[in-house]
């Protein structure tokens, strides 16, 4: 009678061994676990983990990303909490940084590795959460015997990447359950929930790192993903997140070579000098109330100045 351990292997062996990695995602990365990283399924493998300088050091390379982050975590666990779930952020080498949890899960989760200083890659530790989220680049929920090795089958791991200022992956954040009674369906949900938190996270880092920009939202099915442009005072692109880089094709370090923001969102623009002066006096009037004396003290210019300009435009 085969055991739960060979019979979860084997069930690996042949999918990878009828070559469906070429049609599922999960086979996929099972075919890395075994060719790319020499794992085995049945393995006994202890989890990896850094220490505690180690863990100091990754801690510090993350700068704002932690603080930015808390707060969310600190909500998302609110949520999934009751789930008998734990939050984990890990870094961009799936060394887990930071967690949330209930104190009386604390030595399960910690003896299943869902433990600061664990890592998660998946070099280290096959398909699953944090180290496949890593792989693809993208949200991935890794649902009981999905996962690689055998030791992790009873959990239930959703993850998603959260990406940089820049456009580079910085991190992940996971919602992980050992609870057998969570079906498949909740587990979806999670996995929505942690993908709309990692975005908020990359949009506070973005807002952060582009404090006087102003924010335009990217049109097109993305707007919703934080599909967003930093404009400056000149109406130039000087930052755009991930989602936008990719909506828009963008690439490298956009405040080296500025675009104007009407040229990227394909609209009509007029630049003639004329055109300036008009938006300028629309302003100085609007800001002032229609109050043309106000406004033209505002632009540091006579009254009569003004009214000829404005006859003009």
């Amino acid at each position: 009678m085969p055991t739960a351990t060979s019979a979860h292997a084997l069930r690996i062996e042949t999918a990878i061994q009828a070559g469906q990695a070429a049609r599922s995602p999960i086979a996929a990365s099972w075919a890395r676990s075994a060719s790319l990283h020499r794992l085995h399924p049945a393995a006994r493998v202890t989890e990896a983990r850094v220490t505690a300088q180690e863990l100091a050091l990754a801690r510090d390379r993350l700068g704002a990303l932690l603080p930015t982050a808390a707060p969310h975590l600190d909500r998302l666990f609110q949520v999934v909490g009751g789930l008998g779930g734990c939050v984990v952020l890990a870094d961009a080498e799936g060394i887990a940084v930071d967690r949330r949890g209930n104190p009386g899960d604390d030595d399960s989760f910690e003896s299943s590795g869902l433990w600061t200083g664990a890592v998660w890659s998946e070099a280290q530790a096959g398909t699953n959460g944090i180290g496949t989220c890593l792989a693809e680049g993208r949200a991935v929920t890794i649902h009981r015997d999905q996962h690689f090795l055998a030791r992790n089958i009873g959990l239930s791991c959703s993850s998603a990447p959260v990406h940089g200022p820049e456009g580079d992956l910085l991190a992940v954040i996971d919602v992980s359950t050992a609870r057998p009674d969570l079906a498949d369906a909740v587990a979806g949900l999670v996995g929505t929930t942690v993908a709309e938190v990692a975005r908020k996270v990359e949009a506070d880092l973005f807002h952060r790192q582009f404090p006087r920009a102003r924010m335009v939202v990217v049109p097109g099915p993305d707007r919703g993903a934080g599909a967003l442009l930093a404009v400056d005072a000149d109406d130039l692109v000087v930052g755009a997140t991930r989602a936008a880089r990719q909506q828009l094709g963008r690439t490298g370090d956009l405040a080296a070579r500025p675009r104007p923001v009407a040229d990227l969102l394909g609209l009509d623009t007029h630049d003639r000098i004329e055109d300036a002066e008009r938006s300028v006096l629309s302003r100085a009037l609007a800001r002032s109330g229609g109050n043309v004396s106000a406004a033209a003290r505002a632009l540091g210019l006579s009254r009569a100045t003004l009214h000829r300009k404005l006859g003009r435009h």
